[in-house]
């Protein structure tokens, strides 16, 4: 790896540190949000954290579509910055805009008019007061589903700028409003899910509003000027869709396979599907540091490889993968000393305690080791413009390991502690494509711009 010395680098470790600090503070927050409608709904029972966390593995699914165009858009406005192309990055943000409304409005429009029959078809015959639950929460999850990809996307632009600090005040201040509004409707009010639906509503609606007046900003490096005024760019859209779409088809492949293996743990009883919730709130806090710094990366690699600078995308990927290994293997060993006290928080059975006790620890300890090159790696490849290798391997990775093994693992009566390391398995796979990809060089030719 050459060195590059200070005086050419085109990021500072001032630049670093402002742009990542910020960012895992609004991750943490973000997380919060989710964490706290499942942890304030556990006073209503234990079939109300089921309906959530059901009801939440499909909104992830379409979280990660909106996400995926947030991406596309994000790697090419930080690939006009780096090349120096400002009005493009600009024209590139206000199509990004553009698509998402159009996108999210069309998920969301269906989602309303198919409220039970997507439930019952992804689920099927569940408890009858976990799927009320569901019902209630969803509803107004759906709503929210525009406003949390405009939301997305206005924070990719930030990112794309290295303004991660608005975006981290923004989370703050939805989390606030969440919160406050869990507080009020769920224990005030005695809404149960349909009160954290609610909070979590105008949340989004919040966040969507202050981000849509922060990127019309004019003074902004990257802004959306006129937006009332409809300009089509099929160009730049095709560049925005070139990272995007490879990007979407690759994230909701992979969470319908979360969304089968979710419906399979459903199948174990509702000890299970609280445990899974659990899981999967705690693995996603010691999660944070490497989806900051995959986030961090796609304006520090998308600006080098822009500039078309690889000896310096190479240096601040390896950098930037070290960081990610020091701080998950802090929040790792820090969450499975305490797993046991954060899963009394959720008012679970013995049974789902006990089972969400023992799945956490096994994930918290492959997760140290293995999360950052299964994940946060390929971000490096999309911030290149390499996003259709990355699509293919994690697709094919995620069918023929995570969903295929879930099955296999179930049938030999491993339930979900089986269907855990068969997303275990699934990472290892990951890691040898995704290695290679990078060592090879192959996405240096890979440029969206």
């Amino acid at each position: 790896m050459p060195k590059i010395p200070s005086s050419e680098r085109m990021f500072s470790n001032a630049y670093l540190k402002s742009l990542i600090i910020p960012l895992f503070f609004e991750q943490l927050l973000t997380i919060t949000i989710g964490m706290a409608d499942t942890i304030m709904v556990a006073a209503v029972g234990e079939a109300s954290v089921s309906g959530i966390s059901l009801v939440d593995s499909i909104s992830n699914l379409f979280i990660q579509l909106f996400s995926a165009f947030a991406t596309g858009g994000a790697v090419v406005a930080s690939q006009y910055l780096g090349r120096g192309d400002r009005d493009d990055a600009c024209k590139s943000a206000k199509q990004l805009v553009y698509i998402t409304v159009l996108f999210s409005g069309g998920i969301s429009l269906i989602c309303l008019m198919g409220n039970k029959a997507l439930l019952s078809l992804v689920f099927g015959s569940i408890e009858a007061d976990v799927m009320s639950a569901a019902e209630n929460y969803f509803i107004f999850i759906v709503i929210s589903y525009p406003f949390l990809a405009l939301c997305n996307s206005c924070n990719a632009l930030c990112r794309s700028m290295g303004r991660s600090r608005i975006t981290m005040t923004v989370s703050i201040v939805m989390n606030v409003i969440n919160i406050g509004g869990n507080a009020i409707l769920i224990y005030g009010a005695g809404l149960g899910t349909a009160g954290a639906g609610i909070a979590s509503l105008a949340s989004r609606i919040t966040g969507a509003v202050i981000m849509m007046t922060v990127v019309c900003n004019r003074s902004l490096e990257i802004h959306i000027d006129r937006l009332f005024r409809f300009e089509w760019n099929p160009m730049m859209i095709r560049r925005i869709l070139r990272i995007g779409l490879p990007s979407g088809i690759e994230n909701s492949t992979f969470h319908i396979g979360k969304i089968l293996v979710q419906s399979l743990i459903s199948t174990f009883g509702t000890a299970s599907i609280a445990a899974n919730a659990v899981v999967n709130n705690i693995c996603s806090f010691s999660n944070i540091p490497g989806s900051v710094i995959g986030m961090a990366s796609i304006t520090v690699i998308g600006q080098c490889c822009g500039a078309s600078k690889y000896d310096q995308a190479r240096f601040y990927a390896r950098r930037l993968m070290i960081l990610s290994y020091i701080l998950m293997a802090v929040t790792c060993l820090v969450f499975y000393i305490f797993t046991p006290q954060v899963s009394m928080l959720y008012n679970l059975s013995q049974e789902a305690l006990d089972l969400a006790v023992l799945c956490s620890r096994m994930l918290l300890i492959q997760t140290a080791i293995f999360w950052p090159l299964s994940f946060t790696l390929p971000n490096y490849l999309r911030a290149a413009g390499d996003a259709r290798y990355t699509m293919t391997v994690a697709m094919l990775s995620m069918w023929l390991c995570r969903v295929a093994l879930a099955y296999v693992f179930s049938w030999m009566g491993l339930g979900l502690y089986g269907t855990s390391w068969a997303m275990v398995i699934d990472w290892y796979c990951r890691i040898v494509f995704f290695s290679l990809r990078w060592l090879k060089g192959g996405w240096k030719t890979r440029s969206v711009i």
